[in-house]
C-alpha cells in the first residue's frame, strides 16, 4: 500500500493507492473507495487487499479526517462543495478513465450525488449503508423512526461534541457511534488505530464540520410511540425540507445491513424511482457496519457486480 498527499484546491488530501498491475487484468481500472463517519481509509483494508490484484485501487482520507486537511469553514463542508471537491479529487488521481466509486455512510452522501453530476467520472457505482438522499430525505419529512434514529446528530452538533467526543479516550465513538456493530468485529489492534485517527490534531472537529453543514436535519424532537404504529411526533413540513431529484444514470449495486442504528429499512424503498439501473442485497443480521462484519461477502457482492 502507498500512501500520497495530492493538493486539491490548497486542501492536502491523504490517500492509499495499491494494484500496479492492474492494467492487465481490467478495463475498469480504477476503484476509489469513501469511507464516512467516524472512520478513515482503513475502514476498506478487506476490500483493497482483495481487490488490488485486478484493479487499481484508491482510498483517501476525506478532508477533516485523520491525514488530510481540516478545513475550518464550515462553508468548505456542504454538500454542494464537498461534491465539487472530491469529483476534482477523483479528477486528478485517475484523469485518464471512469472510476468505480464505492462508498458507505457520509461516503455514500458525496457519492450518491456525485455520480448523478458528474456521470462522466462514474462508470458503475457501489453503496453501501448510506441512504439516497432523495429517499432519506423523503423518510425524514414523513417517518417519525427515522427521526428518531437522526436525534444523536443534534449531540455531535451541539457545542460541547468535541469535548464530549474525546473525553475518557473516545468512549463516546467506540460504544455509541460504533453500537450495533458485531461484538468482536474489531481486534484490539484496529480499535487502538482508531483511537489514534480520532487523536490526530482537529481530526474530532473536523468529522463533526459534516454534521454542522448537513441540509437534512429534522427539529430536535422526542418521539413517544401511542400505539398502532403511531407517535405523538411532529411531521416535517415538506416546505421544511425539500426533497432533492437526484438520478443515476450508472449502473448502481446497493449493499444493506438491516439492524442499521442509523437508517430505517424504508430508505431503500422505492430507490428505483431515482436509479433505474440499481441491484439491492440485503444483509438481514448485518449493521450499519458492513464491510467491517462480513468482509467476505462484500467482496463477493461488488466482484459479482463488476463482472456483470
Amino acid at each position: 500500500m502507498k500512501h500520497h498527499t495530492i493538493n486539491i484546491e490548497d486542501v492536502n488530501i491523504h490517500y492509499v493507492e495499491a494494484g500496479d498491475n492492474y492494467k492487465s487484468y481490467s478495463p475498469r481500472q480504477t476503484i476509489v473507495f469513501l469511507h464516512g463517519f467516524p472512520e478513515y481509509w482503513g475502514t476498506w483494508h478487506a476490500q483493497l487487499d482483495y481487490f488490488s490484484s485486478k484493479y487499481r485501487v484508491i482510498a483517501p482520507d476525506l478532508p477533516g479526517y485523520n491525514l488530510s486537511d481540516k478545513p475550518k469553514e464550515k462553508s468548505f463542508f456542504e454538500v454542494s462543495n464537498l461534491i465539487q471537491f472530491m469529483a476534482k479529487f477523483i479528477q486528478c488521481t485517475a484523469p485518464q478513465e471512469k472510476v468505480i466509486l464505492v462508498a458507505h455512510d457520509w461516503g455514500g452522501v458525496i457519492a450518491w450525488p456525485l455520480a448523478a453530476f458528474f456521470p462522466k467520472l462514474v462508470e458503475r457505482l457501489v453503496i453501501l449503508n448510506a441512504a439516497h438522499p432523495s429517499i432519506f430525505t423523503r423518510e425524514m419529512v414523513h417517518n417519525a423512526e427515522q427521526r428518531q434514529k437522526s436525534e444523536y446528530i443534534h449531540e455531535l452538533i451541539a457545542s460541547n461534541a468535541v469535548k464530549k467526543l474525546s473525553e475518557n479516550n473516545y468512549e463516546y465513538l467506540k460504544n455509541k457511534i460504533f453500537m450495533g456493530m458485531r461484538e468482536g468485529t474489531l481486534s484490539e489492534t484496529q480499535r487502538k488505530t482508531y483511537e489514534n485517527v480520532w487523536a490526530q490534531p482537529d481530526a474530532v472537529n473536523g468529522m463533526l464540520q459534516y454534521y454542522r453543514a448537513m441540509p437534512q436535519l429534522a427539529p430536535n424532537e422526542k418521539i413517544v410511540d401511542v400505539g398502532n404504529g403511531h407517535s405523538n411526533g411532529p411531521v416535517v413540513a415538506a416546505e421544511q425540507m425539500k426533497i432533492p431529484n437526484i438520478r443515476i444514470s450508472c449502473p448502481t449495486l446497493i449493499l444493506w445491513g438491516e439492524q442499521d442504528q442509523a437508517f430505517v429499512k424504508e430508505n431503500i424503498d422505492g430507490v428505483e424511482e431515482y436509479v433505474p439501473d440499481v441491484r439491492i442485497r440485503r444483509f438481514p443480521d448485518a449493521s450499519h457496519w458492513l464491510q467491517h462484519e462480513l468482509p467476505d461477502e462484500v467482496n463477493l457482492e461488488i466482484e459479482k457486480f463488476l463482472v456483470k
